[in-house]
């Protein structure tokens, strides 16, 4: 453990947030994208240790949370077709639809398996050649060359009942819509290190350029987070705004060109509902038609229209970082890691999650 261990030095992260106290004078508020970068600031406890003028700010970098209660009631749906199973990752089964949830519509009588794999998907309709095995593919640019991978093995090895929900997002343009909206004004972005590990750190060119605010790409240790925020105050104290890695042992510039080949052969570009943004035009991953025997969406006929959020739940807000989870009157209240009222309560990398584990109260 001697790698991890580096990554927690005391003594070096006491140095850089000397450097951070002595070197930051501007108010300064800072996004992190991502869900596993909104943990690690809660589990270390680095907001309470940063200068009172910097703020720091919880996006919408968990792929669960962000999935649409519409998406949700579509895998539902499915799960309650005669001769389907539904193979999914452990985060999705709590996660509310409208009016049920995948655990309970197991409970109910629905095959629902949780996987580690798409893989385990695969060997699961390998294994049941009479149903009809969906795998519901929700996630970012990290999960999805793992999705367009199954599909391609399933072609090749002449596998007929596998289906994939597509549900697949895209980073860069929820960003985007972020920056366009102008609701939450930022001084710089904690860019996503697991999916900039695919994209490449050039995928977030437009921040720097477009928007002129400071990004750095950050990697998920208490000192990859130390020096992310360390460079991002350098570049707001002198007024520059470009893109810089603080995780070159998992990210370069340019990505990783395997896992954005096997992207680009099975899928294309397709607007997608984000909770809490609405429709983002070029955000989803939809399979192409050489492959649209393996669509869920072309296979099956699913029903599920478009439903409001549960009355005061504000995971929309949260996730656009308007509001935080001490705003919803529901929170630890209604809504906790028990009885969640929104996905936020539910995955590991949701913010009302961190907020609930770590102690909010403690920090707002």
């Amino acid at each position: 453990m001697k790698y991890t261990t580096e990554f927690r030095n005391n003594e070096v992260a006491q140095a850089l947030l000397s450097h951070i106290r002595e070197r930051s004078r501007k108010k300064a508020r800072f996004m992190e994208f991502c869900g596993g970068h909104t943990v690690a600031i809660f589990r270390y406890g680095i907001r309470q240790l940063l200068p009172k003028n910097i703020e720091m700010i919880s996006g919408p970098g968990c792929p669960v949370c962000v999935t649409a209660t519409v998406d949700i009631d579509k895998a539902i749906a499915l799960a309650q077709e005669k001769g389907v199973i539904i193979t999914t990752f452990g985060d999705m089964l709590k996660v509310p639809g409208s009016k049920s949830s995948l655990q309970k519509a197991r409970a109910a009588g629905a095959d629902v398996r949780m996987v580690y794999s798409t893989l385990d998907a695969l060997q699961i309709a390998k294994e049941n050649p009479e149903k009809s095995v969906v795998f519901l593919g929700i996630g970012f640019e990290t999960t999805a060359p793992t999705v367009a991978a199954s599909i391609l093995e399933a072609q090749e090895t002449g596998v007929k009942n596998y289906y994939v929900l597509s549900q697949n997002k895209l980073s860069p343009p929820a960003i985007k819509a972020i920056l366009q909206s102008g609701e939450v004004k930022l001084d710089g972005l904690i860019c996503p290190g697991h999916v900039s590990a695919i994209t490449g750190a050039q995928a977030w060119d437009f921040i720097a350029h477009d928007y002129r605010i400071p990004c750095v790409v950050a990697g998920f240790e208490p000192l990859d987070v130390l020096q992310c925020i360390d460079m991002l105050v350098e570049q707001v104290e002198n007024k520059q705004a470009r893109v810089e890695i603080a995780y070159r042992r998992g990210v370069a510039p340019e990505g990783n060109k395997i896992a954005l080949d096997l992207m680009s052969q099975v899928y294309e570009p397709a607007p997608a509902q984000w909770r809490g943004f609405g429709v983002i035009p070029g955000s989803g991953l939809k399979i192409k038609k050489e492959y649209r025997q393996f669509d869920a969406e072309e296979k099956f006929e699913i029903k599920a229209a478009p439903v409001d959020d549960p009355k005061g739940c504000l995971c929309g807000e949260v996730l656009r970082g308007v509001n935080t989870p001490l705003d919803c009157k529901l929170f630890g209240k209604v809504c906790n890691p028990e009885s969640p009222v929104g996905p936020c309560m539910v995955s590991s990398e949701g913010t009302c999650s961190a907020y609930f584990l770590y102690g909010g109260n403690a920090i707002d």
